[in-house]
């Protein structure tokens, strides 16, 4: 996708209906079907009450605070909650990661969750022609067909998206229109007393907004999809979007009020109001809706990974670029990750009726986190209308909250589900955020003026044998003035590490998909350099054949001579030995740790181990590879006192002596 499209056009707005509205275009197929409590329950009041609360809700929330307000808040040009947290780390609030953790946290279980229950809901419109049709196995493999495309890129089908997307809401408007027109008193559920009276009248009516709120599961992609369309795009779409959904739950509101209504054995609200003659286009076409919002998410949850691998909330995952475009990622480990959850939660609920409870509490959740997020930078940004924020804020807030309440009646019903899953991605992002503010407790970097005089004693001493011809080390270090800790631990406070030439290496990335340039530094003449190695997005990381390239210019141009300073080889192969060494910090054992940081550090070893190992991240040949694990320090050491126990022998001779003259006296 091109910068092009962030710009208004048709075009745009037509790539926007495909991205970012699958979601919540989807939710008519179910959010009905939970109001009435699985098609028991056509209380007029009920209906009336749930349907003036989804177009309040839709007004307030996914229009007002999101299209409006979210919108404005955009950080380079992206949103969600990443960018959120981005903008105010910049103004150094450190509070501000714990709102940001729990939204990841709610949103990754939200994608276990989403595909299954969008997808069972259309496939199950199969049962309305053939009740004993088995659903399962195509909802499973139309998963598995789902997360196994992934890795092939989605450019080519995505261009369909929104021309499928945009029949999809234009087929919802005509449902809706054609029995809005049968009973048309539905309109008036646009006056909110309804919704009033559905809290305070309607015996349990405050549980039925737990299944209203599922109407605006999607308004999150609304914000974080920013970056991919472009706010213009997003707000010209929405108003014409939204028109169409509530035309459709208008539609399913006014079926439902239809004198002696009742649905049939597995049907569902949604397709009860299709024409029978049309049926089957309607499965096919919510069928491909589905799986369009169900791709939507698995690209932004790819995205929220990355951005999280960005912000070093993460460890390192391997993220390929299938397009040219470094917006378009495909990260395997989080790919198969989510499509076992995915299968995990048909698994155990196997319909759509049954996950329905895990459904909206998390998202809930991530609403109300964005919502204050929104509301403090808001108040940073424009100080002279604190008040009317905080006003605004305080109603948005106010409705999450009560949202959030009914929702906690899912809990025993399957929203322990997605609560275990929610506290476990936050409990596992806090601890790995922990840690590593354990490990940035220590010093990070040493200044290389230090650094020359020891390498010159090092290379100088004839009592250290060589290691290398060339001794490579990766840096952090974006500076040749600086260098690792870690690397100067290495070469110098174990056995000393000598080398003809020494080279530290730092690898940057750039936003060009091709391409790969270098810069050298000379620290130490015909001994020491550092390196700077520049590559496109979407070059592969053969670093040890790009640092032997290097070196041969560097031969070439008469600024190395290249021998190895092995004398029995020497002259005896084109090119000289080499040597990567990678390191691994490791938490030394006389650290204190409290029984908090000991978890911490166990929680970053796990998040470790679900990434890159350093010869594959780096492209190293692994014959050339030394894994080298080097001890910190990251809290204060243990102090205890030693006793040496020792014998007195001057006291043994003594009383030998007196011994043996005793005997000699006895004599």
């Amino acid at each position: 996708m091109s910068f092009n499209t962030h710009k208004a056009s048709v075009a745009g707005v037509l790539i926007t209906i495909g991205i970012v509205f699958g979601d919540i275009g989807t939710s008519p197929l179910y959010v009905f079907q939970a109001i009435t409590s699985q098609g028991t329950n056509f209380n007029h009041d009920l209906i009336m009450g749930g349907l003036s609360s989804v177009i309040w809700t839709l007004i307030l929330l996914a229009t007002v605070k999101y299209i409006y307000f979210a919108l404005n808040a955009d950080n380079k040009g992206e949103g969600g909650i990443f960018a959120l947290f981005a903008l105010l780390k910049a103004k150094r609030i450190k509070w501000v990661i714990i709102p940001a953790l729990v939204g990841c946290a709610t949103l990754l279980a939200d994608g276990f969750i989403t595909p299954a229950i969008s997808i069972s809901s259309a496939v199950e419109g199969i049962n309305n022609i053939n009740p004993d049709f088995p659903v399962i196995p195509v909802v499973v493999g139309i998963i598995v067909a789902l997360f196994s495309v992934q890795q092939f890129g989605t450019s080519a089908i995505g261009k369909a998206f929104g021309p499928v997307m945009l029949v999809w809401f234009i087929f919802l408007g005509y449902l809706g229109v054609i029995n809005v027109a049968k009973n048309p008193t539905v309109l008036g559920a646009f006056n909110p007393y309804w919704a009033y009276n559905l809290i305070f009248n309607v015996e349990g009516g405050f549980w039925v907004l737990g299944a209203v709120f599922l109407c605006t599961t999607g308004a999150e992609a609304l914000y974080s999809d920013l970056g991919h369309c472009g706010k213009h795009n997003i707000r010209i779409s929405w108003g014409v979007m939204s028109s169409l959904l509530v035309l459709n739950y208008l539609g399913q509101s006014a079926l439902c009020l239809q004198d002696g209504f009742a649905l049939a054995p597995k049907q569902t609200v949604f397709y009860a109001m299709v024409p029978k003659d049309i049926l089957p286009f309607a499965i096919g076409i919510a069928t491909a809706a589905t799986i369009i919002a169900s791709q939507a998410l698995i690209t932004g949850v790819f995205t929220l990974m990355n951005e999280a691998i960005k912000l070093n909330l993460w460890t390192n995952l391997k993220v390929k670029y299938p397009s040219d475009h470094q917006g378009q990622i495909y990260i395997p480990f989080v790919n198969w990750v989510l499509m076992f959850g995915c299968l995990l939660v048909i698994a155990v609920f196997r319909k759509s009726s049954n996950m329905e409870a895990t459904y909206g509490l998390a998202i809930t959740i991530d609403m109300v986190m964005t919502s204050i997020l929104l509301c403090y930078l808001l108040l940073l940004k424009y100080p002279k209308t604190r008040p009317f924020y905080l006003g605004i804020f305080a109603i948005f807030l106010t409705i999450e909250g009560i949202f959030l309440l009914s929702n906690l009646g899912k809990i025993v019903h399957g929203g322990w589900f997605t609560l275990i899953l929610a506290t476990s991605f936050f409990m596992i992002l806090f601890l790995y955020y922990k840690a590593k503010q354990l490990r940035k407790s220590i010093t990070e970097y040493i200044s290389m003026k230090k650094v020359i005089p020891l390498l010159n004693a090092v290379r100088n001493d004839p009592g250290i044998q060589y290691e290398a011809s060339n001794l490579v080390y990766p840096t952090r270090s974006n500076s040749p003035n600086k260098l690792d800790s870690t690397v100067y631990f290495s070469l110098f406070k174990k056995r000393p590490r000598k080398a003809g030439v020494y080279w530290f290496l730092h690898l940057d990335i750039l936003s060009d998909p091709w391409g790969v340039h270098y810069t050298v530094n000379e620290v130490i003449d015909k001994h020491c350099y550092y390196v700077n190695l520049q590559l496109g997005f979407k070059e592969e990381h053969r670093i040890e054949y790009m640092m032997r390239k290097i070196h041969s210019k560097m031969i070439e141009k008469g600024e190395l001579t290249g021998e190895s300073v092995f004398e029995s080889v020497r002259g005896k192969f084109d090119e000289p030995d080499y040597k990567f060494i990678v390191l691994n910090s490791r938490v030394a054992m006389d650290n204190k740790l409290t029984a908090f940081q000991s978890l911490c550090v166990k929680a970053y070893r796990f998040v470790k181990s679900t990434g890159l190992k350093p010869a594959e991240d780096f492209g190293l040949d692994k014959t050339n590879v030394m894994v080298e694990y080097i001890p910190i320090s990251v809290t204060k050491q243990y102090e205890q006192e030693i006793i040496e126990d020792y014998e007195d022998y001057s006291k043994d001779k003594s009383t030998l002596k007196m011994n043996k003259s005793d005997r000699m006296e006895k004599g």
